[in-house]
């Protein structure tokens, strides 16, 4: 289950990098979840060939974000919008200082994730 996730992870960010024909074997196999048969009978290519593209589509995906860290980025900048909520949930419970301290730490994370 975690590989799908990751997958659809991936391709929710960077597919539009594939080809029309990647994204469509991709897709069928990802989202749809067709069997190889079904796919390589859909469009005509053998069941490795099928195989072979979705590995390597998989492998083009995760380059990307190897290389631009677009997903790292948005679960970082996620988990402080999270902490935020959290802030604002219980700042009550905070001293003036205490909560101007946490809210520049947390912004100055989000930051520091917008301008790497």
């Amino acid at each position: 289950m975690e590989k799908i996730v990751e997958q659809g992870l991936l391709y929710d960010f960077y597919g539009e990098l594939l080809t029309d024909h990647q994204r469509q074997v991709y897709e069928a196999a990802v989202y749809d979840d067709m069997s190889l048969t079904e796919i390589a009978d859909e469009h005509g290519i053998s069941k490795q060939g099928v195989h072979d593209l979705i590995k390597r589509c998989t492998r083009t995906l995760q380059g990307y974000e190897d290389k631009l860290h677009m997903i790292r980025r948005f679960e970082a900048i996620k988990e402080s919008a999270k902490e935020l909520k959290n802030v604002s949930d219980n700042y009550g419970d905070m001293s003036d200082d205490e909560l101007r301290k946490r809210l520049g730490s947390i912004s100055d994370r989000i930051l520091e994730e917008l301008s790497n």
